[in-house]
């Protein structure tokens, strides 16, 4: 069966408008790395993720099942990028030093991914996953609650099941590994309706609800809030990020 690729026919989108995680959860994720010769991002998207681990690894492979995220991708000299499903991967047997996650293992047959990387991890390897929920516009509670409406009621019904496990913080997805005790993080953004039009944009959900009705339901959603609140308007936005971290057991 093959994987869900709900990301390419926004891929230039999720380029521009995806939030972007910050260096304090880079920097947690680094103190639990033993060596900083080879990292493997995995579903990588538009290369973020790889963006980072490249400043600090001598060899950074990035994989995705979408070539047009690929394509979109930031590049470096030391950035590998391929197409290549989580489950099933071409490297060798115990090459990584850390493996990283982003907002993608939702996605995955656990049970397939963990076994391919206690194969290709080194012995002590970190492997880190993690994900962020909706965004909370807590400056204003009658826009937020606006757009918590949009979010569960009006676009609700298109997520794929696998959205769940964010609602849940991964609290339901396995990790048979010792876990690593995490703080919280978060990523916050001063944003005016353009970048939040982009960012909806970027939702699978939306995706789907264009191809089964033929209209974009963020156009009208962000019109409305243009019209009621102010054209211009700048409001903070937070995204809570929750991350799993453990060294991986061979």
């Amino acid at each position: 069966m093959l994987p869900k690729d709900r990301f390419s026919t926004q891929a230039n989108l999720y380029a521009q408008f995806r939030p972007t995680y910050p260096q304090e959860l880079y920097d947690f994720i680094f103190q639990y790395v033993d060596k900083f010769g080879n990292a493997w991002d995995c579903a990588t998207g538009n290369g973020q993720v790889a963006r980072v681990l490249a400043q600090k690894f001598q060899q950074v492979e990035a994989t995705d099942i979408s070539q047009k995220q690929l394509d979109n991708a930031f590049q470096a000299s030391n950035i590998h990028y391929q197409i290549s499903q989580a489950e099933k991967t071409p490297f060798a047997d115990a090459i990584f030093d850390l493996i990283t996650v982003g907002q993608a293992i939702h996605w995955f047959n656990f049970d397939a991914f963990y076994q391919e990387i206690k194969r290709i991890a080194k012995p002590n390897a970190l492997l880190a996953f993690w994900g962020y929920g909706t965004l909370l516009i807590e400056e204003y509670p009658s826009l937020n609650q606006d757009f918590q409406h949009f979010y569960q009621e009006q676009i609700g019904s298109y997520w794929d099941g696998e959205r769940g496990h964010i609602d849940q913080k991964y609290t339901t997805i396995p990790f048979p590994f010792e876990s690593i005790p995490t703080p919280e993080f978060s990523m916050q953004y001063f944003w005016n309706f353009n970048q939040l039009e982009g960012y909806l944009n970027t939702w699978s959900s939306v995706q789907k609800y264009i191809q089964q009705n033929g209209n974009n339901p963020v156009t009208e959603f962000v019109q409305q809030c243009r019209e009621k609140y102010a054209e211009d308007l700048t409001f903070q936005v937070s995204f809570p990020i929750f991350l799993k971290a453990g060294k991986i057991e061979r």
